[in-house]
């Protein structure tokens, strides 16, 4: 995924080490006037960007103040909640009411893995990426999954990849919503909202009821 605006990154890389640039000369009494004095402040620069761009990308890309312009995609780290409507029918041809589900995103600034979970299945994203356009108003989360239901699901659910499409709503975000689709011919809405920065390795408890399931 693109992780980074380009052109405003240089500029405010060239603004950053213009400014390293002064103040190292200020503290060894450098002239900046004279080549040699440069040349030897450009290791203190260099490791100054590096220092930099190493703790950006490890917390403060995460941070309000850059996104958008800069970091093209939203910080989605933690567990959302909400509701899958399949089109699967089962053994008498019957589909279910929306299933309680919930998603956990885990998202540092050049990796992300997701897995959703129901009370029947599990499923691992293995190919993830955004799909940011701000001219077309485009924001989406788009992963490649494979799902694993229980063993004792089985015989009536078999393991299958699928695909899923989410837009993202909101600044800061507070909703994902989208469809998915998958190799069994099945596909299906799901509609999320953010519940904690906890990645929970469980279904919680008190997930309310749909006011779909009757």
């Amino acid at each position: 995924m693109k992780n980074l605006n380009m052109k405003p990154f240089f500029y405010l890389l060239a603004g950053f080490s213009s400014i390293v640039l002064f103040l190292a000369a200020m503290i060894q009494g450098f002239d900046l006037r004279n080549f040699i004095d440069m040349m030897r402040l450009i290791p203190i620069v260099a490791t100054a960007d590096g220092i930099a761009y190493f703790i950006f990308t490890a917390w403060l890309w995460r941070w309000n103040a850059f996104q958008g312009w800069l970091v093209p995609f939203p910080d989605l780290n933690g567990t959302w909640q909400g509701y899958i409507q399949t089109n699967w029918k089962d053994a008498e041809g019957k589909t279910p009411g929306p299933i309680p589900t919930i998603l956990t995103i885990k998202q540092s600034f050049g990796r992300m893995s997701c897995v959703m979970r129901t009370g029947e299945m599990e499923s691992h994203s293995y190919l993830e990426g955004f799909c940011i356009d701000s001219d077309a108003q485009v924001r989406q989360l788009c992963y490649s999954y494979t799902s694993r239901p229980k063993a004792a699901l089985r015989d009536r659910s078999t393991p299958h990849d699928g695909t899923m499409l989410l837009n993202i709503i909101g600044k800061p975000v507070h909703k994902l919503e989208g469809e998915y689709w998958t190799q069994r011919q099945t596909a299906g809405t799901v509609t999320l909202s953010y519940l904690t920065s906890q990645l929970l390795d469980e279904m919680p408890s008190d997930l309310p009821k749909h006011p779909m399931s009757g």
